[in-house]
C-alpha cells in the first residue's frame, strides 16, 4: 500500500524559453494546485503562463485528460505538452493530492486512510471492497456541525469546509493507491462514490457540486451520476437544488419516525422537522422507481427499533420510491447508545419487507479499524490561524 503520494517539484527555472506558447511567461509564481479547477479556471492558469488565446482550448483539453482521465502525478508525464510549457507548469503549479498520515486495513478488506491537508488538518476516507469492485466514502468537511448523537464525527467541532480540490483529491489519491486509473480491460476497483464521510455535504454544496461535476465529466474521470450517492441529514433547502443540478442518488439519514426522537438523534430536525423533510423527499427531482431514495436508519436498542416504529416508518414513506438501509449501530468510545439485538433488527426489517420495501440489514464493514458508518473522526480542532501549520 502506498504510504504517501509525492508530486516532484521542478528544480530548474525557465530561462529564455523560445516556445511561442510561453512568450509572455514571466517566471515562477505561487504554486497553485490544478486539481479541482474547471476548464475556464485552467484556461486562466495557462493564460497566466503566456499561452496565446488560439492555443488555450487545446492546452486545457490536454491538461484535463492528463489530470482527470489519466491521473498524471507529474507534469513531466504530459508528453504532448511542449517541454517549456511543462517546465513552466512545474515551476508555478502542482497536481498534488492530500498526504497520507496513516493507512489501516480491516480483516474484511476495508481500507481507511487518515489524510493530512495542506493546512495541517486531517480527514478520513474509506474504501469498501466488494469482489471485483468497491465503494469509496469521501469526506466533505473537516469535522461536522450537526452533532448527531449516534455519530462519532458529530463529537468533533466543524473546522472548515473542504475545497473542491480537496474533495476531488481524495478520489484521485484512492485511485493512485489502488492502481485504479484507466486500463485496457476497463475494470475499476472504485465503482461507486458515497458522499458519506466526515461532514454534511449540502452545507458545502458549491464545493461538493464542483468536485462531482468534474468526476462526472465524460472527458475526464467519467463516473456516471448513477454511481454517486450523496447523503444528507436533512438540509431541506438544498435538497431540491441537488436533485435538479447534480441529479445524483440521494440518501437521507432518517433514523427516527417522530420529531421527539429525531430532535434528539439528529438536532438538525429542530430546524427542518420530519414533515418538511419527507415533503422534500417527495419533491426530489430525480427520484423514481428506478432511482429510489435511500433512507438510512441506524438501529439503536430501545430508542427507535420497536415494531410500532417500523409500522410508522411504512406510513411515513408511503408513496415515496424508497429503499431503507437498516444499519446496526457501530460503537465508538463513549457512545451513548447500544446496537439493537439481531432478533429486534430482523423483526423490524420483516415489517418493512412485508410492506413492499427493500430493507437490507447492512453488514458492518471495517469496525475493527473504526471505519464503519458513524465511526469516522480525526484529531483536527478549530485553532487560530497563526497556530496552524502544514503537516
Amino acid at each position: 500500500m502506498t504510504a504517501e503520494i509525492t508530486i516532484p517539484k521542478s528544480a530548474a527555472k525557465m530561462t529564455g524559453a523560445t516556445d511561442p506558447a510561453l512568450a509572455g511567461f514571466a517566471g515562477p509564481a505561487a504554486r497553485l494546485n490544478l486539481i479541482g479547477l474547471t476548464r475556464p479556471e485552467l484556461s486562466d492558469a495557462v493564460a497566466a503562463l503566456g499561452v496565446p488565446p488560439r492555443q488555450r482550448k487545446m492546452r486545457v483539453s490536454q491538461l484535463w485528460r492528463w489530470i482527470y482521465n489519466r491521473g498524471a502525478g507529474s507534469f513531466d508525464a504530459m508528453s504532448d505538452l511542449g517541454k517549456a510549457l511543462r517546465q513552466a507548469l512545474a515551476d508555478s503549479h502542482s497536481i498534488g493530492r492530500p498526504a497520507i498520515a496513516t493507512t489501516q486495513q480491516s480483516t474484511d478488506g476495508t481500507i481507511k486512510w487518515l489524510l493530512r491537508l495542506a493546512d495541517g488538518n486531517d480527514i478520513e476516507m474509506v474504501y469498501i471492497p466488494d469482489q471485483d469492485h468497491g465503494a469509496l466514502c469521501i469526506s466533505s468537511q473537516v469535522g461536522c456541525t450537526l452533532n448527531c448523537r449516534f455519530c462519532h464525527t458529530g463529537t468533533m467541532p466543524l473546522v472548515r469546509n473542504l475545497t473542491a480540490g480537496e474533495i476531488l483529491g481524495q478520489f484521485m489519491l484512492a485511485r493512485d493507491c489502488l492502481d485504479d486509473w484507466p486500463d485496457a480491460d476497463g475494470l475499476r476497483k472504485i465503482s461507486t462514490i458515497v458522499m458519506m464521510g466526515m461532514g454534511e455535504p449540502l452545507l458545502n454544496y458549491d464545493n461538493v457540486a464542483k468536485a462531482l461535476a468534474i468526476i462526472m465529466d465524460m472527458e475526464g474521470i467519467a463516473l456516471s451520476r448513477r454511481s454517486i450517492t450523496l447523503s444528507t441529514a436533512g438540509l431541506v433547502p438544498a435538497m431540491e437544488r441537488c436533485g435538479r443540478e447534480l441529479r445524483v442518488n440521494l440518501a437521507v439519514s432518517l433514523h427516527a419516525v417522530t420529531d421527539l426522537v429525531r430532535d434528539q438523534l439528529v438536532p438538525l430536525n429542530r430546524r427542518y422537522p420530519l414533515a418538511e423533510l419527507i415533503q422534500a423527499c417527495r419533491d426530489y427531482p430525480s427520484a423514481n422507481n428506478a432511482r429510489r431514495i435511500t433512507f438510512e436508519y441506524v438501529m439503536l436498542q430501545e430508542v427507535n427499533d420497536s415494531l410500532e416504529d417500523a409500522h410508522e416508518l411504512v406510513r411515513l414513506l408511503r408513496g415515496i420510491p424508497a429503499k431503507i438501509n437498516l444499519i446496526p449501530f457501530n460503537p465508538w468510545p463513549g457512545a451513548p447508545y447500544e446496537c439493537s439485538s439481531n432478533n429486534r433488527i430482523h423483526r423490524f426489517a420483516a415489517i418493512l419487507n412485508d410492506a413492499g420495501y427493500a430493507a437490507p440489514v447492512r453488514t458492518p464493514r471495517g469496525r475493527d479499524i473504526m471505519a464503519a458508518c458513524g465511526q469516522l473522526k480525526s484529531a483536527s480542532e478549530k485553532t487560530p490561524a497563526l497556530r496552524r501549520r502544514p503537516g
